[in-house]
């Protein structure tokens, strides 16, 4: 069998200059998202495992569910308000044969992000893989337009969800238990309109990296997966629309990724696979620059 030109496994721009109000849907999308639906096959690489995805209700977060899923594990879905969305998103679960559990909540809320850990850790009796993926994104023309009340959401969804989750559920992880966080080439090569965006990712790297040498005490390992431009109901919610046109044209392969393409990164990092890797950031640009 032919193996296919990376270029052209999924549409490239230009695309229909849409925009969707905050935090957008799966069904408004144009091109439709892939989330591994018809193509990823698992192998029991996570057997039995419980894992909490943050964002779960669509893009990145709905195809690690899936992925996960078909590897062997019963996932906790954590999303914000939208429930048809999410509901999708456990139906794909069940489907491979594994439980779900729907878990709403706005988790910028310290109440909320407590809630959800131990929800997640009543539906399974404890959670072994927990990927904060969730993300607040708004674009600004100019730096004076970010106001204090934008700024802290950011935050608070981006980097102080992240650190209650991970407070609330490492010491309950069991030796081979996983932490993975979604970073971005934000971290690394940011944009100056999502400058409260990419600095909450930077500062996701570096909680990565400094968790990590902590969490290994307990055989926890932590890394983070760092996306170029994704196709996901966040680009057209939070982008101007000239933006979304072309999104993903800059990538070396010409076109945005789709999140089938990373979710095999968060299997191989949940799994057993990755035994001796923990600290790590794992690039997924599209070429754009080496993480």
């Amino acid at each position: 069998m032919k193996t296919p030109d990376s270029r052209n496994l999924y549409q490239q721009p230009p695309f229909p200059e849409t925009q969707q109000a905050p935090p957008g849907t799966e069904k408004e999308m144009i091109p439709k998202v892939d989330h591994g639906e018809s193509t990823y096959q698992g192998t029991d690489r996570l057997k039995d495992r419980h894992a909490l995805i943050t964002g779960a209700d669509s893009g990145i977060g709905r195809a690690v569910a899936l992925a996960f899923a078909r590897e062997g594990a019963d996932v906790a879905i954590s999303y914000l308000s939208e429930h048809q969305d999410a509901k999708k998103t456990e139906s794909l679960v069940t489907e491979a044969g594994r439980k779900a559990a729907l878990l709403p909540g706005d988790i910028s809320d310290r109440s909320t992000s407590e809630r959800i850990a131990r929800e997640a850790i009543d539906a399974f009796g404890s959670i072994d893989i927990l990927v904060n993926n969730a993300a607040f994104q708004r674009t600004y023309d100019n730096f004076e337009d970010i106001s204090d009340d934008d700024f802290e959401e950011t935050y608070r969804v981006n980097v102080f969800a992240m650190f209650r989750l991970c407070k609330a559920l490492l010491p309950q992880m069991q030796p081979g238990g996983t932490i993975i966080n979604t970073g971005s080439i934000q971290s690394f090569d940011p944009t100056p309109t999502l400058i409260a965006y990419a600095s909450t990712k930077a500062a996701i790297v570096s909680f990565t990296r400094s968790l990590a040498s902590l969490a290994i005490k307990l055989g926890v390992r932590v890394n983070a997966v760092a996306p170029g431009p994704v196709w996901t109901p966040l680009i057209p919610s939070t982008l101007p629309m000239e933006r979304v046109k072309e999104f993903g044209k800059q990538s070396v392969f010409g076109r945005p990724a789709q999140p089938a393409e990373l979710a095999p990164i968060y299997v191989f990092l949940a799994s057993h696979q990755s035994s001796y890797i923990t600290g790590e950031v794992y690039g997924a640009t599209g070429g754009q620059m080496p993480i």
